[in-house]
């Protein structure tokens, strides 16, 4: 039988970035919220990520949508997060090395503005000025304002204390094995290897396991790994690389359905000055091995970008699986076949910058407020009968 200590109105199953900010802004709503993660704080997809927070990357539609949406909350968040947790409007900067490819960026940042996104050509003669170590003989680009870059665990550690600060129970090591549910197929509680926790809602914010946890109530999504690797420079002089920067064909990686593997080259600095670099993208599963063959590939892709790091060492590369649904598109929002889940999942690269949304949205559901944007596109239902 639980005691009154394990009684909450929401758990909250995951404590990445998404999960975090749903506990954020649950607890602020005045709802008594526990957190679990198997593993400890971030240590899943937001503890392998770059801390994007981009609009650049998204087509017109329901994401860029959101995205709108999560970057204001973000930039709203400038004032109330330290200044430990990075978070810098640094913009971002897509380059194109053909006229061709040139002109696909025209067009579709034209399609964008109509949208609300910031999007400002740059001539070839002017990446320079924004870029002094940039590759010569670019055909030209676009800047973003509008991106934005966070130190990602930092954020979602901050965002828990505040939630704890506020009450809530936050429990790493805590393994879910399944969500209980009543007669009437109402959710009732979760349970942990260390006991039952009675609850009216059950937010699945478990990433790249977002699936396995939907099917514990009997409601499955079809969400899959995505595994991508990041090689870290050592740190280098300031200015080396001012905004995020990437090629044309990066937007085309992200869209693609494609299970084979796919690179394309990011490069953006951190505030202690060594480089990340990506970006690879496949689907094998939960393979963690280290694959020195796309390594190579981003080292290599990197330089022809930016030619100064062709003499910068590598300290470090680490790898993580993004969750991926098929449309490209997360799963937010309640779910009809289990009164009281509520989903938060299936980001895939987008979780860090969508997070705030997605706890808006989350929250509004849960409490009955009107919601701030429509989630029918983000339903956990468009996928039909999943197995």
């Amino acid at each position: 039988m639980a005691n009154s200590r394990d009684s909450f109105d929401v758990v909250v199953v995951g404590a990445g970035i998404v999960g975090a900010s749903c506990a954020d802004r649950l607890s602020a709503a005045g709802l008594r919220v526990c957190v679990i993660d198997r593993g400890s704080v971030v240590s899943g997809t937001t503890g392998a990520g770059e801390g994007n927070i981009l609009v650049s990357d998204k087509k017109p539609g329901p994401e860029l949508d959101l995205a709108l949406l999560s970057r204001r909350l973000w930039f709203e968040l400038l004032d109330e997060l330290p200044e430990a947790v990075e978070l810098d409007a640094k913009g971002g900067l897509i380059v194109s090395a053909t006229p061709a490819g040139l002109a696909a960026l025209v067009v579709a940042a034209a399609a964008q503005r109509e949208h609300g996104v910031d999007a400002q050509p740059v001539a070839a003669s002017d990446l320079p000025s924004l870029e002094p170590h940039l590759a010569r003989g670019l055909a030209g680009g676009m800047l973003y304002p509008q991106d934005m870059q966070v130190q990602p665990m930092l954020a979602a550690a901050h965002l828990l204390r505040r939630a704890r600060a506020r009450g809530a129970d936050v429990r790493p090591h805590t393994e879910l094995l399944t969500i209980e549910r009543g007669r009437d197929g109402v959710v009732t509680g979760a349970l942990t290897r260390g006991g039952l926790l009675e609850c009216r809602w059950v937010v699945n914010a478990a990433g790249t396991w977002g699936g396995a946890v939907a099917a514990m109530a009997g409601a499955p999504v079809p969400v899959l790994p995505r595994r991508g690797f990041i090689l870290v420079t050592e740190p280098l002089p300031p200015d080396t690389v001012r905004h995020k920067v990437y090629g044309a064909d990066y937007v085309a990686n992200v869209a693609s359905d494609s299970a084979g593997l796919e690179t394309s080259p990011v490069v953006e600095s951190t505030h202690s000055g060594t480089v990340l670099i990506g970006a690879s993208r496949e689907r094998v599963g939960f393979d963690r091995s280290t694959s020195y063959d796309v390594l190579g590939r981003l080292a290599a892709q990197a330089i022809l970008l930016f030619p100064v790091l062709a003499s910068a060492r590598v300290q470090r590369s680490y790898r993580g699986f993004r969750p991926y649904c098929p449309d490209h598109l997360p799963v937010i929002g309640l779910d009809s076949r289990a009164d009281g889940l509520v989903h938060a999942c299936g980001h895939e690269g987008a979780g860090i910058g969508l997070a705030p949304a997605t706890a808006l949205l989350v929250t509004e559901a849960i409490t009955g407020a009107p919601l701030s944007m429509s989630v029918e596109a983000f339903s956990p239902l468009r996928f039909g009968e999943v197995s």
